[in-house]
């Protein structure tokens, strides 16, 4: 009998965290990483960092907007399908009442230096939550002490900032690697019985 307003809380809870976030989210799906990691990890812990890592993995590397697909996957693991329904929704509604409201007065948005300037301001604010996702996520690399870790990093850096490699490439080229180290220490292990 207590389990259903016990599920209901969590799905209200889930609902609400996913809505605020993607309310108050500009810049895209790194940025919603962020504000998913400080509130699903760092405060109400229903998802460990390593989790919350390997989540961002996968909705990065997953077809469609990071956002959606990051819900997905933290819906799923809070509350199983019906905790992914209530994150998917809580994350789209947002975006979908205010684009229809820019498309609505969209020349006058169009126009006006004020909403040109306001933009412009975003972008470095953006730029600066981009950069705390990076330092967040990186510092967990460092922190398993990896070599082969360390190297995936350094080379996908250097891969996208200096050669301009598209990040697909990058990613499936870090999966394969993840997946020959995986055989290896499967090996390994089996060596060893």
């Amino acid at each position: 009998m207590n389990e259903k307003p016990k599920k209901a809380n969590l799905l209200l809870k889930l609902f609400f965290s996913m809505l605020y976030i993607s309310t108050f989210t500009f810049g895209g799906g790194f940025v919603i990483i962020t504000f998913m990691k400080r509130k699903f990890v760092d405060e109400l812990h229903w998802i460990d960092e390593q989790e919350m890592l390997d989540m961002t993995a996968l909705a990065q590397s997953s077809p469609g907007a990071i956002a959606v697909n990051a819900a997905i996957l933290v819906g799923w693991h809070v509350a199983g399908f019906v905790g992914m329904i209530v994150a998917v929704i809580g994350t789209i509604l947002p975006p979908m009442i205010i684009l229809s409201v820019i498309s609505f007065f969209y020349a006058a948005f169009a126009t006006n230096p004020y909403v040109a300037l306001t933009l412009k301001g975003m972008q470095a604010g953006v730029a600066a939550v981009i950069l705390d996702v990076v330092c967040s996520l990186g510092s967990n690399v460092l922190k398993m002490k990896s070599a082969i870790h360390l190297v995936i990093m350094a080379a996908a850096f250097v891969a996208t900032f200096f050669f301009g490699v598209n990040v697909i490439y990058i990613i499936l080229a870090a999966a394969l690697v993840g997946v020959i180290l995986a055989m290896m220490e499967k090996k390994k292990e089996a060596d060893k019985k």
